[in-house]
């Protein structure tokens, strides 16, 4: 926001994407979760800023020669030392509704993939290869014959791979839930840690945050 408003002089900004050192080419699709696989920045971070029109490069290369921008100043403050703390600390706390709807969405998403997976392999059973083979499952109401004793025993290893994969599949689905559940437990484990803390904390008349 701090950047955005800062190079707003030189044109529209279209996005500013903050990052821990250079990267070339394309740049990486955002996560989309705001709880998991979010890596936090410390130290030193490059900032990418996007215009709408290439004439806010021009304006923005031509600030150099004002001297520093100031992101902190007095009708824009930026916040630091408690002030930061606390804040940093509000936005820590996980809004348990907010976390359940995007977990929930999420093993949504996971389910309908696995069943248009289980789905179009299902409507493979029977059709022959480019070759002419058949594949040979125990599900087809129609199995198809093989043409020679070779192309039963593919036909059968076919089977025996596939029951694999959907096996680890069913196990990887299981690991991910069990995963969630462990992290969903920590997380509410530690508010409530916090809640009981600051309830003591306040109460031994200690607790002065601002």
């Amino acid at each position: 926001d701090s950047l955005s408003r800062l190079f707003a002089r030189c044109g529209h900004v279209q996005s500013v994407d903050v990052c821990e050192k250079p990267e070339p080419g394309e740049k990486k699709e955002k996560l989309t979760s705001k709880f998991f696989n979010r890596k936090a920045v410390t130290g030193f971070q490059v900032a990418y800023v996007v215009f709408r029109k290439p004439a806010g490069v021009q304006a923005a290369k031509a600030l150099s020669q004002e001297g520093p921008l100031l992101i902190s100043t007095e009708s824009h403050p930026v916040k630091t030392g408690v002030s930061k703390w606390i804040a940093n600390y509000v936005a820590s706390v996980v809004d348990q509704e907010e976390l359940k709807a995007e977990v929930d969405a999420y093993m949504q998403d996971y389910d309908k993939k696995i069943a248009e997976e289980e789905a179009k392999a299902a409507r493979e059973e029977g059709v022959p290869d480019e070759e002419g083979w058949v594949k040979v499952t125990r599900k087809g109401r129609k199995p198809g014959l093989p043409r020679t004793e070779a192309a039963s025993l593919l036909g059968l290893e076919r089977e025996k791979q596939k029951r694999a994969r959907k096996e680890l599949l069913n196990f990887y689905a299981w690991q991910h839930r069990e995963t969630k559940r462990e992290h969903i437990a920590q997380l509410r484990k530690k508010f409530e840690e916090d809640k009981q803390r600051i309830a003591l904390m306040r109460a031994q008349r200690k607790f002065r945050p601002y």
